[in-house]
């Protein structure tokens, strides 16, 4: 047999797998040849790959071929087998083959990637919730022959390898094929067994009594022996700075959702977050303002306070690094390693900077990285590459404070000597790409004191005048704010045998959280509870680009409140775009599309209409409820989403968890429309009672979707519990199934609309105020005033951090255009990226105080 692939050809990969695995049984011959080539005679068009077999005969379907050598390799078929394989050459393989030429030749993004794939990973995501898909979650006895296939194909490449092959394919149509539309699709509802409508039926019919008693409220709340004990701590943020709406998701909203999913499945849950204090970074902030840098936490920690209050975010403590505590544990973890020999002295050259008159800490120097050639590269880690960086390795070094270039000066400190271990499983694939990133090129020891003098003390004879750096200390500090919650604090931090620690932040805290942390602890040797459970998001962009204080783009935690947007609907956006896979951006038109669809039109029109036919057409008593065969149907659809969204958020994929509600909803208003109870309630006495079921029906499923919201819209959710008068068990506690919490008989409250609509021209005047534009008036202003350019520079001239972040965005957008242009991307494309570039570039002349240079057209002739 012979095996016709060709280089960069998608289809190869799961070719070349399952030739791996029928290797042994076959002798087989590879060829690669060219993606114009036609190896199959009677084929109209090139068709790559195909397999040759020893009859003479062809097959060149990627399925039947990997299906040949499946039989080959004694792997037995069966109907739901073959019938998963057909539903993949169909859908899941064209779908495919979309998503890679758009994100490869053409270099899309986002959901112009996702959208041809959805609809087939939310097929896949189903199926795999059910009990009888036993292929689909089934793995290969050995996964080497897909390494070696992937290797072969991608040549450590990603998918950048598969360009030269698709810049030669036709563009696929799949999605010029569907309308476009801001409204999901309706969704197919999958099939069900007569199990699964039958299990449905009998959890319906048991009511309130299924529910457990609610536990008595614990003040402090402890592990429990015996019972889930779920510890979630929030990376802390940099006291010195006011949160963006990125920084909001990426740590305190994502872990807010989860702390309170666990506290409604009745889990022992402790959720703790507080500011990080010490370190350099609040030194040159007490500095700018002319305060102490205590005087600096106790402002900042106060506003950080207020925004998280505004969110909703419900703190079991939110503490602060600066308290005795913190130096009392983070000096016992530090005795220990020293004790047990993971503490080493060595001499450090370390940047310090003549015109500042200090030692820079790592976060204050920035140059180019020496492993990628990164330009805006700190001195501790370059976020492009993710490697370690000392900061005397950096090319180009600069002070982040006065941009001069510092001198390298020798100083005596400490190393933690990490062990090669790595704690923790169930982590986010980011995280663990990050961490074994690291762990490839081997751990090395790190510095863990800084010359400073706001910091934790080092407990040390000679080291007196220096402090722990904050990355050492600063994760301790979710021990020291614990304790401060309770003097037990030890009961959730040394007992992993029955704490379960899930650790929520951005991705580029992965390495202290995932290494330092954890070894720290190890190396201590006190039995201290290890991170089951890391939690990182990508990266949330502002619009097109990213946020920023000082150049007034982006919003920010302290100015959300005042847009008159409640909190309830940040968070929700911010859910619905969370950056799990990859970087999202927040986009004022999606915000208003996501609340007018999502909210007003799905959500709160079904929840509304099921409260107001209660009250309108039964004077607000909900009515007796008959099921039909349709009913039982729409019972078990219902419970398998329900299912799907406690699988989801089991795995903390809180975006697609949400989507589960919508999707409940959107049942809710078919289920409606179908019936039409308003039109059935004038009719005959079977009518009358078909609308009362219908009608009881569908405020139920209400009464459910108020509590699968709390999680991610507190306010909104109370708001419906309470129109719908909600008993307390079911407010409370959240089970897999899916019983009736409003009987017959049962009295609602007042009913009233959930949502308000959002307006374009209320939308497109908070773009213009978050979007830079004051600075950009204020420039045009003092343009207009005086048109000498001298005058213009002694007015516009900025100060060197607002000249260093124009920088940063000029060199961003600068390797935009270069991508887009090594792509040959759409002229029209390339072209508005260009305006941006030429744009900053104004910005920046104007902050750095230079004349701007004359356009120069062509002359007339």
């Amino acid at each position: 047999m012979r095996l016709f692939v060709s280089e960069g050809a998608p289809g190869s990969l799961p070719v070349l797998a399952a030739a791996g695995r029928a290797q042994s049984r076959v002798e087989l011959l590879i060829s690669t040849v060219g993606p114009q080539e036609c190896v199959v005679p009677f084929l109209t068009r090139p068709k790559v790959p195909v397999l040759q077999l020893d009859s003479g005969n062809y097959l060149f379907s990627t399925s039947a071929i990997c299906r040949y050598f499946f039989l080959l390799s004694g792997w037995e078929q069966d109907d739901l087998t073959n019938q998963w394989l057909e539903w993949e050459v169909t859908e899941l393989q064209p779908a495919l083959s979309a998503a890679l030429y758009y994100l490869v030749v053409q270099g899309k993004k986002g959901e112009d990637v996702l959208g041809p794939v959805r609809s087939a990973l939310t097929y896949i995501d189903h199926s795999l919730s059910r009990r009888n898909c036993p292929f689909l979650a089934g793995t290969l006895s050995s996964q080497e022959p897909c390494q070696r296939a992937a290797e072969t194909v991608l040549k450590q490449q990603g998918v950048t390898a598969l360009r030269p092959y698709l810049q030669k394919q036709p563009q696929p149509s799949l999605l010029e094929q569907r309308a476009v539309s801001n409204e999901p699709e309706e969704e197919e509802l999958a099939t069900l067994s007569e199990e699964e409508i039958a299990m449905a039926l009998t959890a319906w019919e048991k009511g309130l009594g299924s529910l457990p008693p609610l536990k008595p409220q614990q003040n402090p709340v402890l592990p429990v022996a015996g019972e889930r004990n779920v510890l979630i701590t929030s990376a802390l943020p940099y006291v010195n700075n006011v949160p963006h709406l990125g920084n909001i998701i990426g740590c305190v909203l994502s872990a807010d959702v989860f702390a309170r999913y666990s506290r409604l499945r009745q889990w022992n849950t402790l959720y703790l977050c507080g500011t990080d204090e010490y370190g350099t970074a609040t030194e040159t902030k007490a500095m700018e303002e002319g305060l102490t840098p205590q005087e600096i936490c106790d402002k900042y920690h106060a506003i950080h306070a207020d925004i998280y209050r505004w969110f909703n975010i419900s703190f079991d403590i939110f503490g602060r690094t600066t308290t005795p505590q913190q130096t009392k544990i983070t000096q016992d973890i530090f005795q220990r390693l020293l004790t047990r020999g993971f503490v080493l002295q060595d001499t450090v050259e370390q940047l310090r900077c003549e015109h500042c008159a200090r030692f820079l800490a790592d976060r204050f120097v920035e140059g180019v990285c020496p492993f990628c050639g990164y330009e805006e590269a700190r001195g501790d880690q370059c976020d492009k590459c993710g490697k370690l960086i000392n900061a005397t390795e950096l090319k180009k070094p600069q002070c982040k404070v006065c941009r001069s270039r510092p001198v390298v000066r020798s100083s005596q400190h400490l190393f933690l000597d990490l062990p090669k271990t790595l704690p923790g499983s169930d982590w986010t694939p980011n995280a663990r790409f990050i961490i074994r990133s690291w762990l490839r090129d081997g751990l090395k020891p790190r510095c863990i004191t800084r010359d400073l003098k706001w910091g934790t003390p080092v407990p040390l004879e000679g080291f007196e005048d220096k402090v722990f750096y904050v990355w050492f200390d600063a994760t301790i500090g979710y021990l020291s704010i614990t304790a401060n919650y309770t003097d037990q604090w030890e009961k959730w931090w040394k007992n992993p045998e029955q704490v379960n620690l899930y650790q929520f932040m951005a991705k580029d805290n992965v390495p202290f959280h995932g290494l330092v942390f954890p070894c720290s602890a190890l190396g201590a040797e006190d039995n201290y509870t290890l991170v089951n459970h890391l939690i990182a998001t990508e990266y949330l962009n502002y619009e097109d680009g990213k946020f920023s204080k000082s150049r007034g783009v982006g919003v920010f935690g302290d100015m959300a409140q005042d847009t008159g947007i409640p909190a309830d609907i940040w968070r929700f956006y911010l859910l619905y775009i969370r950056p799990e896979g990859q970087d999202s951006a927040f986009s004022w038109t999606d915000m208003l599309l996501k609340n007018n669809s999502e909210l007003l039109n799905n959500l709160g029109n079904f929840i509304n209409r099921a409260g107001m036919f209660v009250s309108k057409f039964f004077g607000g008593f909900v009515p007796e409820m008959v099921l039909t065969s349709d009913d039982q149907r729409l019972l078990a659809h219902v419970t398998l989403e329900l299912q799907h969204y406690h699988q989801l958020l089991e795995k903390v994929r809180i975006r697609d968890a949400l989507r589960s509600i919508l999707t409940i909803s959107r049942h809710g208003n078919q289920y409606i429309q179908v019936n039409e109870p308003w039109k059935r309630i004038k009719g005959s006495e079977a009518d009358r009672q078909r609308a009362g079921t219908v009608t009881g029906l569908a405020v139920n499923i209400a009464a459910l979707l108020s509590t699968m919201l709390q999680p991610y819209m507190p306010t909104v959710s109370a708001t419906i519990q309470a129109q719908l008068q909600v008993p307390a068990p079911a407010r409370s506690t959240l089970l897999t199934d899916f019983p009736c919490s409003l009987s017959a008989g049962h009295q609602i409250g007042t009913v009233s609309p959930l949502f308000q609509k959002l307006e374009n021209d209320q939308i497109e005047s908070l773009r213009q105020r978050f979007g830079g534009s004051q600075l950009e008036e204020s420039s045009e202003l003092k343009a207009k005033v005086s048109p000498n350019p001298a005058v213009v520079e002694a007015m516009t001239t900025a100060g060197p951090q607002q000249i260093q972040v124009l920088m940063d965005e000029v060199t961003r957008q600068g390797n935009i255009v270069r991508e887009l242009k090594a792509q040959k991307a759409d002229k029209n494309h390339v072209a508005v990226e260009v305006a941006k570039l030429l744009d900053l570039k104004k910005q920046l002349a104007l902050a750095e105080g230079k004349p701007l240079d004359t356009p120069k057209g062509k002359k007339k002739k």
